[in-house]
């Protein structure tokens, strides 16, 4: 029976590995510090956070999240641990929200590693404090307890870790925020839940066959609830696993005249089960996939709440995976420890009989959790040969058969494709990367070299080819997905380096203008997109849209920008912030092509600008985190098939759509 806790109230622990659950209205970061029988932490090193997730027997989230679960082996913490501390904190200077009072008050729960939970605690009554101490863990007379502590600090991370007598606190807590920063740069934005049980419903079973809890993906950072979402209820039951649904991005304004930038189709209202498609599964084995197997209010909505419950359910099972591993090494390191410090094993061959035994049974777990994960894999694949042919053009690779019957669309997809990721254990199973539309963030094609393999054998010149190729590619997929007349690029290649690249662009006829070249056609593109930014925006508050100028072009803008910041004075740099933090709510994005590293060397006025873009590359890296667990996942840029005219026969298919729309 689970122990529902008060502030100050205790319980015992049944067990010692353990995960702690956490549930917020926002995206909060999680971490954990170990004490002595004082409490007192004695440095750094007895601190878990972002910037360094992993002690012995604790693990905690790389990454602020609406969503987490930490890892907790109590036998494997040193014997001068007594106190472990789960803290959260608000992340400072993302825009987020900076006070507990202004949330939802988050929910912590302590399960067994089955999802069984022990106790769990709701911190109610938080106001102006931006960090909270939410639980304690703690030995006492040999035996492990749960307290409910609730004690928050005004002063954020730094007083927290103050006064649990941290010296350098104030330093320490700033290097844990700017972790959080650059996990939102390297981290793939989750959708919104979409029913109240969350978007991942499975019908016929999980990835390893069994009926999984539902689980809510955390919400971007900085997003607020929209106004006909409600928050959870702290005080209704929750969901097996102590999740509790999350308030997802809010919709863009809309307004009476001709524009509105919410999404058509994004319903508040819970989207009814997916139809019975398929008998259920035999007893004792997994149930087979069928494509659409999630909640939606269409087959489009479906495919794309599949993929992402695939994307969870793989980036979960290989968590587990990895945890099982870790623990049967500390456990082999700790038997180990314990049989050499014993004299007589050093004599004969009872060392090396105690090495044995402990290696053996170190692979016995490793072997167990590797037959888990290749069943859970199995499922996976099973399900992704399903989906993948399913998918519309909008979330399709380029050799999908379904671009063959292209046709230029009446209305706006969901989502965009935007390429594909994998991990080591599974590299063979490629789970698609989907972002949302109307795009709610930029996007860099980072084209100097990285530490993958792949840059490491492409030339610089070859890069930066294969950069701005890869850019006209995600430019072309958005003109081919959303209805005609209702998205325009415009490009800005100050140099005329890359008119090669731009061809496909440029000779279907499909861009709003020519390429803007040299610094007069730098100043005269940003000057235009900014202009109708600030139009919009002053429409949209006035809710006077029928009054915006006749010439003002009410369809999304693209703007692609080359070799930056190349060619770009201080005025020029300074628009492309406003575009990057201002465009995206009124309808205009931008495609950066540039080298990150070389643009870094400009100083930190340019870093709230990459880092306001998802960063992607023009060949495979493993730089983008999950919004779950913050794997690192190796990123798959979309190719279209050697020899094919795909790209060129959508690109004059919306080109002729165009000129029959004018004439």
């Amino acid at each position: 029976m689970t122990a529902e806790l008060v502030r100050g109230q205790n319980h015992t622990l049944p067990q010692t590995r353990l995960e702690i659950r956490v549930s917020a209205g926002t995206p909060v970061v999680a971490g954990a510090t170990l004490g002595d029988e004082q409490g007192t932490v004695h440095g750094v090193e007895w601190i878990a956070h972002p910037g360094s997730p992993q002690l012995p027997g604790l693990e905690v989230s790389k990454q602020a999240a609406a969503g987490h679960r930490l890892a907790v082996d109590l036998d494997a913490l040193p014997a001068s641990v007594h106190r472990v501390t789960v803290l959260l904190a608000l992340p400072m200077g993302v825009g987020g929200p900076v006070r507990f009072g202004a949330v939802a008050a988050p929910f912590v729960a302590v399960t067994g590693l089955e999802g069984t939970e022990i106790a769990t605690f709701t911190l109610t009554g938080l106001d102006s404090e931006s960090a909270v101490a939410a639980l304690e863990l703690y030995r006492r007379q040999g035996a492990w307890k749960v307290r409910a502590v609730g004690q928050g600090y005004a002063g954020g991370l730094a007083a927290m870790l103050a006064d649990q007598g941290v010296s350098g606190a104030q330093e320490l807590a700033r290097s844990v925020h700017e972790a959080v920063a650059r996990g939102m740069a390297r981290s793939v934005a989750p959708p919104p839940p979409r029913t109240p049980e969350g978007d991942r419903v499975r019908h016929a079973g999980t990835a390893s066959g069994q009926q999984a809890p539902a689980t809510s993906p955390a919400a971007p950072i900085g997003d607020p609830a929209p106004a006909d979402t409600p928050l959870p209820d702290p005080a209704q039951p929750r969901p097996a696993g102590g999740a509790v649904p999350t308030a997802g991005p809010a919709p863009r304004p809309a307004t009476s005249g001709p524009i509105n930038y919410a999404h058509p189709r994004r319903q508040s209202a819970a989207p009814p089960p997916p139809p019975p498609t398929a008998p259920p599964a035999e007893p004792g084995r997994p149930a087979q996939p069928v494509a659409g197997d999630a909640t939606g209010w269409s087959m489009e909505e479906r495919l794309y709440n599949q993929v992402w419950g695939m994307f969870e359910d793989l980036a979960r099972t290989t968590a587990a995976y990895r945890s099982a591993v870790d623990f049967a090494e500390s456990r082999m390191e700790q038997e180990l420890d314990r049989a050499l410090s014993d004299p007589r094993n050093r004599i004969g061959g009872a060392g090396g009989r105690a090495r044995e035994e402990a290696r053996a049974r170190r692979d016995q777990l490793t072997d167990r959790a590797r037959e888990a994960l290749d069943r859970d894999l199995a499922q996976l694949a099973a399900e992704s040969a399903v989906v993948e042919p399913a998918l519309p053009a909008a979330y399709a690779g380029w050799d999908n058969p379904v671009w063959h019957a292209y046709r230029v669309p009446m209305e706006i997809p969901m989502a965009l494709r935007i390429g594909d990721l994998h991990l080591p254990e599974s590299a063979d199973l490629r789970i698609p990367l989907l972002v949302r539309l109307p795009l709610e963030r930029g996007i860099w094609v980072d084209s100097g070299r990285t530490a993958s393999e792949a840059a490491a054998l492409t030339g610089p010149d070859q890069l930066c080819r294969l950069a701005m190729e890869n850019a006209v590619a995600h430019a072309a997929r958005l003109l081919a997905v959303y209805p005609e007349g209702e998205f325009s690029v415009h490009v800005i290649d100050p140099a005329g380096s890359a008119t090669a690249a731009l061809a496909p662009l440029v000779e279907s006829g499909v861009l709003a203008a020519p390429p803007a070249a040299g610094a007069g056609g730098v100043a005269s593109v940003l000057a235009h997109l900014t202009r109708r930014v600030d139009l919009v925006q002053m429409a949209i508050r006035a809710g006077a849209s029928d009054a915006l100028p006749p010439d003002l072009d009410t369809a999304e803008q693209l703007l692609i920008v080359n070799d930056f910041p190349h060619g770009f004075d201080d005025r020029a740099v300074t628009q492309l912030r406003y575009l990057a933090d201002e465009g995206p709510s009124v309808g205009v994005h931008l495609l950066m092509v540039a080298d990150r590293e070389d643009a870094s060397a400009y100083g930190p006025v340019l870093d709230p600008l990459w880092r306001s873009l998802l960063r992607i590359t023009p060949v495979a890296d493993d730089h983008l985190a999950d919004p779950w667990v913050g794997h690192a996942w190796t990123y798959e840029p979309l190719r279209t098939p050697p020899g094919s005219q795909v790209l060129q026969n959508v690109l004059a298919q919306v080109a002729a759509a165009r000129r029959s729309g004018r004439s």
